[in-house]
């Protein structure tokens, strides 16, 4: 049988290389397989196409793939395909959203050119030299060699990102039939996508992945609002919301109306307030200081969250493997006379703007920040909601953001690594409010450099905190999900990604 799950309207296209939101993500890892995969319960890697990832020196890597892995179009999945879809995704004049993402190769700096404005600028970047990274050697039909610039030991943990899921040959030489439909090698397969409206995918019964889905297909459902997927859930007409939104989390309605059939639990996620530093106005750090000793987050987290959203010491999650606790100190906590007096001293011009897409249930607890915000600082501060998450994504990646912006991050990979290159590195993939620092640069480098993933953790914990002093997001609470779903689901699990596993969620039998 086929399920039927919530979600959003994704950014682009379904290409892997090109998506870094989780609207287009959930899908696309139901289509994709990677060659490594995360445990559903632990979000420990774990080996899916590659049979080995070896390595002696943590920079030169021989990846030897599993036999039997297809596509859905019947062609095998081969060597040739990972390294042909990495230069493609890495290759700037290509505009993938996740080409920094191979930054780590031997060979990235000839194939990715960075614009020499930025992307806000009126300049185009320069050609590469090269079309293919040096660090990329096929050796066989089931073999390839990866070589670094320099050692980085969390590359394989990386290598479960969606970024460097294989593209079949179809790919490059038919974008067009691919993009309308789209072809990858993962337990579902792509069936049809109404705009605005839904995605549908099928099981891909030749896939050699454990364990097989036991159901037939899944229906990726876009709702208007989360209180209308909410409804939907509690009547028995969708099978899977995993975001409760705060009318159903009030008094903690949801474990009466969706008894038995909900969970509630912490994810490798943050909620953050982004600033486009591109624009003067936002451009002081203690004007961004003083907004986040603004917000009272437990106050928030108790008002809208009935107390399950943890209040942000830090830009790493709970459980991520190199997290310290408490690194964002004085800074993440609700101080209103000092940050009245800091705000004051920035000479900034009210009112303050907060925007976001008001679907997924971010209203209510925007406008309650904005309140924490206008009471602390005296000053006017006014939510504009935008109505879809496509539509301030848009905005976001124009770089024509005018407001402080909603910018959640859940983990792509469990390292904290993940929750520092990506958005706080000079212009890294989602670095979209254009913060750029070199010493944080050299840190994050060096970092990343380290001979051992323990001894990279404490350079990547120097670099939160210089970040943190920098403020060019506000860390405001840590996620958790409150996932419910229908009398028709059974085996439900839901991993540390917030997504639903649908390897192992089974259909109840109808009477």
């Amino acid at each position: 049988m086929t399920i039927s799950v919530n979600g959003t309207e994704p950014e682009n296209p379904l290409v892997p290389g090109n998506t870094n939101e989780t609207g287009g993500g959930k899908i696309l890892d139901a289509l994709f397989s990677p060659l490594v995969e995360y445990n559903p319960q632990t979000a420990e890697p774990e080996n899916l196409v590659a049979e080995s990832i070896e390595t002696t020196d943590s920079q030169v890597y021989t990846i030897k793939l599993n036999e039997g892995w297809t596509f859905h179009d019947g062609t095998p999945v081969t060597a040739n395909n990972f390294v042909r879809a990495w230069n493609y995704t890495a290759y700037s004049p290509n505009g993938q959203q996740n080409g920094s993402f191979f930054s780590h190769i031997q060979g990235y700096d000839q194939v990715h050119t960075e614009d020499p404005d930025g992307t806000a600028g009126p300049q185009t970047a320069p050609e590469p030299t090269a079309q293919e990274m040096s660090g990329l050697r096929v050796v066989d039909d089931l073999t390839f060699e990866v070589t670094l610039s320099a050692p980085f030991a969390v590359f394989p943990t990386m290598l479960g990102y969606r970024a460097f899921s294989p593209l079949p040959d179809l790919f490059f030489t038919d974008r067009a039939a691919f993009e309308a439909h789209p072809i990858g090698n993962g337990p579902f397969r792509f069936v049809s996508r109404q705009p605005n409206t839904n995605v549908v995918v099928e099981r891909y019964e030749q896939w050699p992945g454990a364990p097989k889905p036991s159901i037939g297909g899944v229906e990726f459902r876009f709702y208007e609002s989360a209180e209308a997927a909410y409804a939907d859930v509690v009547a028995n007409n969708l099978d899977f919301i995993e975001i409760i939104p705060p009318s159903g989390l009030a008094g903690n309605l949801y474990e009466t109306d969706l008894a038995g059939r909900s969970v509630s639990r912490t994810y490798l996620g943050v909620q953050r307030l982004g600033f486009p530093l591109y624009d003067p106005r936002y451009q002081n750090p203690q004007l961004r200081q003083a907004i986040s000793m603004a917000i009272d987050r437990e106050a928030v987290n108790q008002q809208i969250f009935g107390g399950t959203r943890p209040p942000a010491d830090g830009l790493v999650a709970p459980d991520v493997p190199g997290r310290v606790p408490g690194q964002c100190g004085d800074l993440c906590t609700y101080q209103p006379e000092r940050a009245r007096q800091m705000f004051e001293a920035s000479g900034f011009q009210g009112p303050i703007e907060l925007t976001s897409n008001a679907d997924a249930g971010n209203r209510e607890w925007m406008e309650a920040t904005c309140v924490s915000i206008s009471n602390a600082l005296g000053v006017q501060c006014n939510f504009v909601p935008v109505t879809t998450f496509g539509e301030i994504r848009t905005a976001i990646n124009a770089r024509k953001m005018d407001d402080i912006y909603r910018t959640g991050w859940v983990a792509d990979y469990p390292s904290i690594e993940n929750f520092l290159n990506p958005m706080y590195r000079t212009g890294a993939s989602t670095n979209d409010g254009e913060y750029s620092n070199p010493a944080v640069d050299e840190l994050l480098a060096r970092a990343d450099a380290a001979p051992s993933i323990e001894e990279g953790n404490a350079l990547y914990q120097e670099a939160e905190r210089m970040v943190i002093q920098d403020m060019p997001a506000i860390p405001v609470y840590f996620q958790s999900f409150q996932a419910g779903w229908s009398e028709r689901l059974q085996d439900v699990t839901v991993t540390p990604f917030r997504e639903l596993d649908l390897e192992s969620v089974t259909v109840a039998a109808q009477s």
